[in-house]
């Protein structure tokens, strides 16, 4: 099992750990800040260091309970290797992150905002490096619309909203469908979920990085529209 440091502190930069399996070119580490591919947002990468080396992480994936580091080579070329119980320290490419923490808080903002315009749904998501990409459930909209909604996320950036993180039950988590964006039921193993609130804004339960205030996504900018189907739209944006 490997402790999931970013879902407490998402401004962690650097971190202490012990690995727990060391094979080929993947390791596991018994805690980690790196964020694996999830929920459309981007895997972390950035580095970790032993007392023999260092490693780069360029790629990060969850399995069960473990997440999974892929290195840039293998875990035993020549004596930079790793083993089961060695001590090493990770380091988050912070840039990446933060760019990704910011997309991700941006995407709860117009999603709620077209939820609340329209009442569409999310049905899909990616946040790349370069642009945002959220798919809606939605018959009709034109562009007029979407960038009225666009106007409207720069409004709540502006207001410097404080975004805070918390764990909540599953059973009451369902007592507030507001809660859930994406359709899609939770596994049933999940026992307990972790809630992101944009105060006096938006409430929902996610896994992802977020930023500590609104005002910290920067501007968004309109890029483009999409009709993908009888009822699925997809918006494009970035922000700045």
């Amino acid at each position: 099992m490997t402790q999931p440091l970013y879902l407490k502190d998402c401004y962690m930069k650097e971190f202490e750990a012990k690995v727990t399996k060391a094979e080929g070119k993947f390791v596991v580490l018994d805690k980690t800040a790196f964020y694996p591919s999830s929920g459309g947002q981007l895997n972390d990468t950035g580095t970790i260091e032993s007392g023999k080396g260092s490693f780069n992480i360029i790629n990060v994936t969850k399995k069960g309970d473990g997440i999974i580091h892929e290195l840039d080579k293998e875990c035993s070329d020549n004596l930079e290797g790793l083993k089961e119980g060695d001590a090493v320290k990770g380091r988050i490419d912070w840039q990446r992150r933060y760019r990704l923490m910011r997309s991700h808080t941006a995407a709860h903002i117009l999603s709620e905002i077209i939820h609340r315009k329209t009442g569409a749904r999310i049905t899909g998501n990616q946040l790349s490096l370069e642009r945002i990409r959220i798919d809606f459930d939605l018959e009709n909209f034109d562009r007029n619309a979407i960038q009225s909604y666009i106007d409207k996320a720069n409004e709540i950036v502006e207001k410097g909203m404080p975004i805070k993180t918390y764990l909540l039950e599953r059973e009451e988590a369902f007592k507030n469908p507001d809660l859930f964006s994406l359709r899609d039921v939770l596994p049933p193993d999940v026992k307990e979920l972790r809630i992101v609130e944009i105060e006096g804004f938006d409430i929902k339960a996610c896994g992802g990085t977020h930023v500590a205030n609104t005002r910290e996504v920067g501007r968004f900018e309109f890029i483009d529209a999409e009709n993908k189907g009888k009822s699925n739209r997809r918006v494009y944006f970035r922000i700045e």
